[in-house]
């Protein structure tokens, strides 16, 4: 049968029957809110690069954390800008930590009703910016492991409910899970950076947590952007090393690295929709040239389509409110 027959308007009549038949459904739980906070900051520090967000001080990570749980949010992710760097990444680790502080207030405050996640990864701790320890001016991928799992461990001891480690260092999982086992916090989840990509979206958060590379770049650990293989590889090897769901990053450019993960792998998926693609919708709309709500729900709705459980977002903290605009 055709037209005049068949009548794809039909079913397309009223907002009411077009919510009944849309099968991608945005669920604010689904979301998940990235919080940057910084060490001997007094007050929120706007992020010039990224309209609408600040660095928070720690006496106000919980407030931050509120305005997400009031939205629906369920789950933020911690990163974490140290009043002092070195080569070695030593606050990164360290038990009185930013990001250490950050977990025991909002465990404290929240307990079950908030997921606390922490980034595992050095580049916010070093004074050259990279994700590892340098030697010769290479990243060096075995010690920066044993500092990853270190890092790992720390979070564990203060609270956390999942880390996710994002250097994209080979064997960062297994070491990882292997540390929080043998530390006796076998129930911490891992969320793994599997499929990182050497990315241009990047460019606002490095200013966010101030971890643009002092030299060279990050290609000879994160990937190739035209890789499709080379994820699906990635993936595979982190999920038999112990990570309990895997991610993305960034999202929107990458909607066919998701499905390919949805469809290969029985783990839950995560994507990232990072800083530049948010900073692109809110640049876009101060000039007057987008709808930003709409434009937000239909890139958080391609991300799901795609195939990912759960979006690591800055747009989360409007999910609520934008997501029941008509």
């Amino acid at each position: 049968m055709s037209f005049p027959s068949v009548r794809m308007r039909r079913l397309r009549q009223t907002q009411v029957l077009r919510d009944m038949l849309n099968p991608i459904t945005l669920n604010p739980a689904h979301l998940i809110y990235p919080i940057f906070v910084e060490e001997d900051l007094k007050e929120p520090l706007p992020i010039n690069s990224m309209p609408g967000y600040n660095r928070v001080p720690l006496n106000m990570v919980t407030k931050e954390a509120r305005a997400a749980i009031d939205q629906g949010i369920k789950a933020v992710l911690l990163f974490g800008i140290p009043a002092k760097k070195d080569p070695e990444a030593t606050n990164a680790y360290a038990k009185n930590g930013i990001v250490q502080q950050a977990i025991c207030s909002l465990k404290k405050t929240y307990g079950n009703e908030l997921v606390v996640i922490g980034d595992v990864c050095l580049c916010e701790y070093t004074t050259h910016g990279h994700c590892g320890i340098i030697k010769d001016n290479e990243v060096q991928n075995d010690p920066t492991i044993a500092l990853l799992a270190k890092t790992a461990v720390s979070y564990a001891q203060a609270g956390i409910d999942i880390v996710a480690p994002s250097a994209m260092m080979d064997g960062q999982i297994a070491a990882i899970r292997e540390a929080l086992d043998q530390e006796g916090y076998s129930q911490i989840s891992i969320i793994a950076y599997a499929a990182k990509y050497a990315s241009g979206f990047y460019g606002p958060f490095r200013d966010a947590a101030e971890s643009t590379p002092k030299f060279g770049n990050r290609q000879s650990y994160q990937m190739s952007p035209g890789s499709q293989q080379e994820a699906l590889r990635e993936i595979e090897l982190d999920i038999a090393e112990g990570a309990d769901m895997i991610m993305i990053k960034p999202a929107l450019a990458y909607l066919d690295i998701i499905a390919l993960a949805k469809a290969n792998f029985n783990v839950p998926v995560v994507a990232y929709n990072v800083s530049g693609e948010y900073s692109m919708v809110k640049a876009a709309a101060q000039n007057g040239w987008i709808d930003e709500k709409i434009l937000t729900r239909e890139i958080l709705t391609s991300i799901k389509r795609a195939g990912a459980d759960l979006i690591i977002t800055y747009h989360a903290k409007n999910a609520k409110t934008w997501m029941t605009l008509p």
